[in-house]
């Protein structure tokens, strides 16, 4: 089985081969040709991981599958949320997003906050989508070097370290895109 994952993000693609089995062939948007913005329009994760699966089956033809995910924080009317990678501004910057978000949060005592990945697959022309979420806080300051987009200021629950300090096999063990893709996983191996 051959399926794209309609993502531009070198570290999404990393996290989500690491669980893929062998036996199926990820493709990524450079390896179809795709160069262009996918559209992300829709005014939630969800719609925006249909969209853009929708997009990719539509415009190149291939089974795919694409995710969204958000940080969802819980005094913040669950902002970033579907704005997540863009809350500082259209530069997509993961340091001014996650300043912005510590500014915001400098006077909230409620820290909770989740992370929440969609994945939506399209598949022999049906289209299922799955969820994956990760509960835990955000953190007064950033702490570590691994990960990516907000991981440095987001500690699961039950953890003493954020996701840019924990390994990448613990992160898809317990994160909300490792929660996601297992589903999706599950799903594939049943047919």
């Amino acid at each position: 089985m051959q399926l794209v994952f309609a993502t531009n993000n070198l570290n999404k693609l990393k996290e989500v081969q690491s669980l893929i089995p062998k036996h199926i062939k990820l493709l990524s948007l450079k390896d179809i040709g795709c160069f262009e913005d996918v559209p992300e329009t829709q005014n939630t994760i969800k719609g925006n991981a249909i969209q853009k699966a929708e997009y990719i089956k539509t415009h190149y033809g291939y089974d795919c599958f694409a995710d969204d995910t958000g940080l969802e924080v819980e005094s913040l009317n669950n902002e970033p949320g579907v704005f997540s990678a863009r809350y500082a501004g259209p530069q997509r910057n993961a340091n001014d997003n996650m300043d912005l978000l510590l500014k915001n949060l400098a006077k909230k005592t409620n820290r909770n906050a989740q992370f929440k990945t969609v994945i939506a697959l399209h598949l022999n022309n049906k289209l299922e989508t799955f969820t994956g979420i990760c509960k835990g806080e955000i953190t007064q300051i950033k702490k570590g070097e691994k990960g990516f987009g907000y991981d440095p200021i987001f500690m699961p629950n039950g953890y003493t370290e954020t996701f840019a300090e924990i390994d990448l096999n613990l992160k898809n063990k317990i994160g909300h895109r490792g929660n996601a893709v297992l589903k999706l996983v599950a799903f594939l191996n049943s047919l």
